[in-house]
Order: structure tokens, then sequence, then C-alpha cells
């Protein structure tokens, strides 16, 4: 049985992480010892408890959560990666609070607008928001979580490390109702916008004071990879279309400029002219991201060039020249990336085509065969002849078997399947009136997944309940008295925040258009309140 291989392998990696290496950030799998590696918070276990969920186990997940609550503090004098805590620590922490209802914890009265693992996951992005008090409002790559940015702190930093923050700030602003995350994130995001060059394109590093592009390299891989996964996947969490409309632009430009023969090369920003030839591994979410927008040809075409490169070295090497057909000088491990199985996930979802799952048992063979190790699995070090490196990424917990288990598993909770049809959502928020969990969700670019109801459930949704509140009582008040409390109502509900819809309730004679991005159905409460009788208890 495949799932049960896939847990084995987790296993492996996962008992010999609590043996050898907690509370290290990460295993050492040939020594069998540990290593801090982004910061000293257990990044490993931080990074996989979702997948411990995933994987079904609710027990170890609520153990570890707890033990994570009683243990890791970022009150510490550690210089630590702004994108990587993000992406690695915010990003499983809020996860693991959204699934914490599944996993049978006890759960805070209001959950999941409150509890202890999203409070952990406040804290620690609050250490993170020093670094984007800057005059353009690009944040800092790196930030000292006791200190704030140290004096001597470079202003160059990479435009994934400027523009991957939406999915968890957002998360987080909507989950607590403090706005501040989210508009940090906003602002990052619109001066990135503003920095591109005449032909659409963005560079590799930019300077954050002075906004001048220090790389110019434009490509969709290393460094700026996930800012293009963020824009589509913030804009349908958030059903942004502001989000959404930048990607198609810059989508437009890529598929321009730097697409040839469904492979994506590396050109010069300004000019377009190639700079570097060259596949890297990273680049490999590209089809899947491509998926989720409905492009599925030339994703499958990309895919299999890709899948191609796979079949090459049984795995894929951080670069590979595309004209020589082969691995570059320097760059040809294989750290135990998960993009490309990402992608296969997402295209198995979307076409159901067997290609995928090959990639998939493909990827199963090569990792059991090249990098198995008595306690864990090694970075290959060189693809050429299979030496392996002394070191286990968090991701390869975090991730790679993630999306191997997901892509083995179709009727999981997480595509929005459940046991005979129930058990697929849960009830959460005040007196338990939020449907959770019910598909949909949003992984963050360390497979990290969100739940957009939930989101909806702490922002939202009680301000429609306040609107129907509103439209209750206004119906239910004799003529004379309702005029001055409407016309207050009315305006408070002209405008609404950035992003959301507008008030439910439709002025004579007007139509509800549906935004871009969401199905045009209004929820039952709000039709009926609309277009039917209301009946109130007087």
């Amino acid at each position: 049985n495949l799932k049960q291989r896939i847990k084995s392998m987790f296993y492996h990696a996962y008992n010999s992480y609590l043996d050898n290496a907690f509370p290290y950030d990460e295993l050492r799998p040939l020594t069998c010892d540990g290593q801090d590696t982004w910061g000293s918070f257990s990044l490993t276990l931080i990074d996989a408890l979702d997948t411990l969920l995933v994987l079904g186990n609710r027990t170890e997940f609520q153990r570890v959560a707890s033990l994570l609550q009683n243990t890791v503090d970022f009150d510490i004098d550690v210089n630590a990666s702004v994108f990587e805590t993000n992406i690695r620590v915010v990003g499983g922490l809020l996860s693991a609070h959204l699934l914490a209802g599944r996993a049978g914890m006890e759960l805070e009265p209001g959950w999941p607008c409150s509890g202890p693992l999203l409070r952990m996951a406040e804290d620690a992005a609050r250490k993170l928001l020093p670094a984007f008090q800057t005059p353009t409002g690009m944040p800092y790559g790196t930030v000292n979580l006791l200190h704030g940015v140290s004096a001597t702190e470079t202003p160059v930093t990479c435009t994934a490390g400027v523009g991957t923050f939406i999915l968890e700030f957002a998360t987080l602003s909507r989950l607590t109702g403090d706005e501040t995350f989210e508009n940090v994130a906003r602002r990052a995001l619109r001066a990135l916008w503003k920095t591109r060059s005449d032909i659409g394109l963005v560079g590799n590093h930019i300077d954050i004071l002075t906004k001048k592009w220090v790389a110019q390299d434009a490509g969709i891989g290393a460094g700026v990879d996930s800012y293009f996964e963020y824009l589509v996947k913030g804009a349908i969490m958030l059903q942004d279309e502001e989000l959404l409309s930048m990607f198609r632009e810059y989508d437009q430009a890529i598929q321009n400029y730097t697409r040839f023969d469904d492979w994506y090369l590396w050109v010069q920003m300004h000019k377009g002219t190639v700079s570097m030839p060259v596949f890297q591994s990273l680049e490999a979410f590209w089809p899947g991201l491509q998926s989720l927008l409905g492009n599925l040809d030339s994703a499958a075409r990309t895919f299999q060039n890709y899948y191609s490169v796979w079949r090459q070295f049984g795995g894929l090497p951080e670069f590979y020249s595309i004209p020589q057909g082969y691995t570059v000088d320097k760059r040809e491990g294989y750290p135990l990336r998960p993009e490309l199985i990402e992608s296969a996930m997402y295209l198995f979802r979307a076409t159901g085509d067997h290609t995928y799952l090959q990639l998939g048992l493909d990827a199963l063979e090569s990792i059991e065969r090249i990098a198995k190790t008595p306690c864990g699995y090694a970075s290959v070090k060189d693809l050429r002849d299979h030496q392996l490196d002394n070191r286990m990424e968090s991701f390869f917990l975090a991730e790679t078997i993630k999306y191997l288990y997901l892509l083995f598993d179709p009727n999981h909770f997480l595509h929005g399947g459940g046991t005979e049809g129930v058990g697929s959502w849960e009830e959460g928020g005040e007196g338990g009136q939020c449907v959770l969990g019910a598909g949909g969700f949003i992984f963050n670019t360390e497979a990290h997944p969100l739940d957009p109801a939930a989101l909806y459930c702490c922002s939202r949704h009680a301000q429609d309940r306040q609107e129907l509140r509103d439209i209750l009582l206004h119906l239910s008040q004799p003529a004379g008295k309702s005029g001055h409390q409407s016309k207050q109502h009315a305006e408070q509900t002209e405008r609404p925040p950035p992003g959301q819809s507008d008030s439910i309730a439709l002025k004579p004679g007007e139509r509800k258009t549906s935004p871009l991005l969401s199905c045009p159905v209004q929820p039952f409460n709000a039709r009926f309140s609309v277009l039917g009788q209301v009946f109130t208890e007087n």
C-alpha cells in the first residue's frame, strides 16, 4: 500500500528527529545529531506538526501542540530570516491552529478566532514587524527577534522576501481582528508592484530603501517564485481582484519574454534578452500554480519537460542547463525538494491523468533508494553519483511527504472529501455558527493549509450578521422612528473594507454583481432578508 509506505517514510524521519535532534531546528541524518539553522525554535517540529494530522495521527498532533506551547520562546537573541520564519513558523502554527478542532484538541470558546496556537503565531509574526518599518514598506531580509533590525543590516533582499507575506499576514489579521499584519503585507506588495520594468518584469534582488534592482534577472525560480504564487493564492483566498490582475499582467510578460518551448528561462528584466538558459528545481511549482488558474494544457507540457529531467537523474538538480541537457557545475544537488510532487498533486486533481501518479511512484522509489540513511533521509549532494549531504531540511516533512501523501489520497479532507460525506466539515465561531473545513484549503508556500472559511468566520461573518440585524430592526420599527437609525447605518456601510463585498442589502432597482472570483450566490440568510418577507418576534 503506497499510503502506508509514505507514512513509514515520514515516521522513519520524524522519530529520528525526535530521538536524535530535538530541540534543535534540524536533523543531521549522517551523524545522527541536530543543528540550529533558521533560528532556534525546534523548526522541524513546528513545520511537521500539520503533517501529523494529514497522516491521521491525532494523538501525536495533540502531544506536540501542547509541547510547543510550553517550550517554544520567540523572545530570544537570534537573527532570523523574515521570509523563512513567516512561511515555516507563522504558517505552521496558523495551520495547526486551524486544524486543532479536527485533531480533537480542547478548543477555546470562539475558536478559530482565538486559541493558544493562534497567539503563538501572532507572537512570532509580531517579532517580524520591525523589518517592515522602512520608507518604502518593503521589509528587510533579517530581523533579530529580540532587538529588531540591526543597524548594519543590508537593504538588499530577494523579490520573494518582499512579496511572500499576504497569506499568513491576512490570515492573522482576519482571525485576530488586528489589521496591522495584512496592511504591512499589502503595502509591501504594492511597493514591489510599482518597481516592475517597462516590459512588465521584476528582477531577483532589490534594494528596499532606494527601490533599485540589484540583480536584474527575471524568471520564475529562486528569489522570485513564491511572490507569484502568493498573488494567485492570495487572490483566491481573499477573493481579491487587485492581486489577480497584478498576476495576470506579470503572467503575460513571463509568457512573452521568458517562455521558450514550454521551458522558462531567465532574462534581463529591462531588455528581455536571455541571461541564463537554466531550469531550476524551484521552478517546478509553476505547472501546479497554472493549474489553479485553469491553464492546464501549458501546465501539462511544462510538467512533462520537468519530469523528463527527474527521470534522467532520479531527482531534480538545483540547476539544469537546457541547451546542454545536463547539470550545472556546483548545482548538482537535490535537497529532497517538494515542488515537482506539489505540481503533480494539483495536476492529478485537475485532470485525473495517471502520469502524475507515476511521478509520485518514481519520487517514492528515488528517495527510498538514494536518500535513506539509518537515521532519516539526507539531502542528495550530487545526483550524478548520489553522494549525500549531512542535512535534512524541515520542508522534507512539511511539504515533500505531505504532497506525496495527498497525491495518493484523493478523498482526503484537505481535498474537500470526507468519510461517507460526513466529518468533512465542522462548526466554529461565536455560538458555532460558522461552517469550517468544507474544502478550498489554500496551501502556503511551505505546504501549510489555510482554511478561507475561518477568515470569513472571524471577519466578514460578524459583519454580515450585524447587517442582517439592522435590516430586521429597520423592518420591525414604526416608520417615524427608523429614519434616523437607518441613515446612520447607511453611512457606516457605504464604504466596505477593500477586497470585500458590499453591504448585502440591495438598493431598489439595483442588481447584485458577482465579483470576479466568487460564485454568484449570497448566503441564505442574506437572500432571505432581501428577497423574502422577514417576520420578527413582534
